[in-house]
């Protein structure tokens, strides 16, 4: 579920653009180790749900701001260029902002396994071409570089045994297993059953859900 209308969309993601074009051409910092800070912010998370202060109140450049001074606990220094084109860096920003809306994923989910440079690289290819084209190059990525299901990925990670998760989370066994097997479509899952199967693995419910492709069915 989308967290924000396609009404807010434009919007969004031009801010977004001028984010990370402000952050990388004019503070001079690496794209991606600016996303690292956007994330520990907390800003992302709140854009990522929608907060109408952050994807429509503050401008890209006060976003970058905060982001900076909440982390390092000084604001940049450095002025917005003025500029009568958009960047690799605008386009890079704008790109990941759609798809972050598109698969109601975490940025950090996408980041890890597109990092912000790997987007910027593609824009000589992409940048003219419809937004769709981008969802595609991407999908074609994470599902190839993220072949396990959420729910498998953060139980591994945690180190528990199915059984053991479904015990924790009164969950029955076989629902465990066929979620993680995509027998079973754990986006469409009881709200009850989310939240205590998120609970036992220490992640957010929105953590646990797929990823859809352009066609709407899950790989």
């Amino acid at each position: 579920m989308r967290a924000y209308m396609e009404a807010y969309l434009n919007n969004a993601v031009n801010k977004f653009g001028n984010m990370m074009d402000y952050a990388v051409n004019d503070c001079e910092l690496d794209g991606d180790q600016y996303l690292s800070m956007f994330v520990s912010s907390g800003l992302a998370q709140q854009f990522e749900r929608g907060n109408p202060k952050v994807i429509a109140g503050m401008s890209g450049i006060d976003t970058a701001t905060q982001a900076i001074r909440i982390v390092t606990g000084r604001p940049p220094a450095a002025k917005p260029a003025q500029l009568d084109y958009r960047t690799a860096e605008f386009w890079a920003g704008w790109a990941l902002a759609q798809y972050q809306w598109y698969t109601a994923q975490s940025f950090s989910s996408i980041l890890r396994v597109l990092p912000f440079n790997n987007i910027v690289a593609l824009y000589p290819a992409l940048h003219e071409a419809d937004i769709t084209k981008f969802y595609a190059v991407a999908d074609e990525i994470y599902f190839r570089e993220c072949p396990l299901t959420n729910l498998k990925r953060i139980r591994e990670v945690s180190g528990l045994s199915q059984s053991q998760l479904a015990a924790q989370a009164e969950v029955s066994l076989r629902s465990i297993q066929m979620y993680e097997q995509r027998n079973k479509d754990i986006n469409k899952a009881h709200a009850i059953t989310l939240a205590k199967i998120s609970r036992a693995l220490g992640c957010e419910v929105e953590d646990l859900l797929e990823r859809e492709t352009i066609g709407g069915t899950s790989k």
